[in-house]
């Protein structure tokens, strides 16, 4: 079973960084900021979970995560600007490739929350809320919550963990006025997103979105930049499926980190996760597809 694993030659274009899942790259000529400058990401088929790279692909998952992202920077144009420049990218990446605007990307991730998910159900036991928001008693896993929470992390380097943090460190880390408006427009894609999602046959349950501004010294213009609401940057359940007080059925990468678990790996050890078994990979990516084909109608 064959994939697109990254980091390749492509002529005319430097590496400089290689994320979790993306690689990016600069025009080998472009020596200096002259007010256009533009980066080359490129989607792999490598995924990863609980910030840590899987050592297996999955094939076509990039092409899938383009496409996706694509159609919803058409869907929320009017909420905010993205940093697409052009999708003429060199033929080497062709389909899992964009051209995009070179960002100054702020160092935080932002995710808004609209259902109880596994992934909070333990704090929320434990606490009574989430991230310090306090919630009502009683809420089951995979209930609807009041209204959607925004949740702010500090991003993490590659192979380390993003952090949790209050909206008062997020303010701290961009400015109170930024941060406010980052909190409305990730809120408003949220809603957004789930109206939308709704519409073909899917829960959004949470979402998490990158923001950066302009490379020219002190625009805070906020542009909406990486991916967005594809499964691996939200969590999505069918809602055929959908059914609160138990754990729902999740259409990206998320049990992957189930897995994981039972198979006794913990990510704090310093060891790398496994690879997966085969029945996985093509479950991962049947998902993937499912999810890109109910959104925009296309197989």
């Amino acid at each position: 079973m064959s994939g697109f694993a990254g980091g390749i030659s492509i002529p005319g274009w430097s590496r400089i960084y290689a994320g979790k899942v993306r690689d990016m790259y600069i025009p080998i000529d472009q020596q200096w900021h002259d007010g256009h400058d533009t980066m080359l990401i490129v989607a792999s088929d490598r995924i990863s979970v609980q910030d840590r790279v899987i050592p297996s692909i999955i094939p076509g998952k990039g092409q899938l995560q383009t496409a996706l992202t694509m159609w919803w920077f058409n869907q929320l144009d009017d909420i905010v600007p993205n940093h697409l420049s052009t999708m003429k990218v060199p033929d080497e990446v062709r389909g899992r490739a964009m051209i995009v605007q070179r960002l100054r990307m702020y160092p935080v991730e932002c995710s808004v929350v609209g259902y109880m998910t596994a992934a909070l159900y333990d704090e929320y036991q434990r606490t009574g809320s989430i991230n310090g928001v306090e919630l009502p008693q009683g809420l089951r896993e995979g209930d609807k919550l009041p209204s959607p929470l925004f949740l702010p992390a500090r991003k993490g380097a590659v192979q380390a963990n993003d952090i949790d943090i209050s909206f008062e460190d997020f303010a701290y880390i961009v400015g109170l006025e930024l941060a406010r408006a980052m909190r409305s427009i990730s809120i408003d894609i949220y809603l957004r997103g789930h109206e939308m999602c709704a519409r073909s046959g899917i829960v959004l349950a949470d979402c998490k979105l990158e923001f950066g501004s302009s490379a020219d010294a002190g625009d805070e213009e906020i542009v909406l930049a990486d991916e967005v609401l594809t499964p691996d940057s939200a969590t999505m359940w069918l809602a055929q499926d959908y059914a609160p007080g138990k754990p729902q059925i999740v259409m990206g990468k998320q049990f992957i980190g189930h897995w994981l678990r039972k198979c006794g790996w913990d990510r704090d050890a310093g060891t790398p996760p496994p690879p997966l078994p085969r029945h996985l990979v093509t479950t991962v990516k049947k998902r993937y597809e499912t999810v890109y084909s109910m959104l925009t109608g296309e197989k």
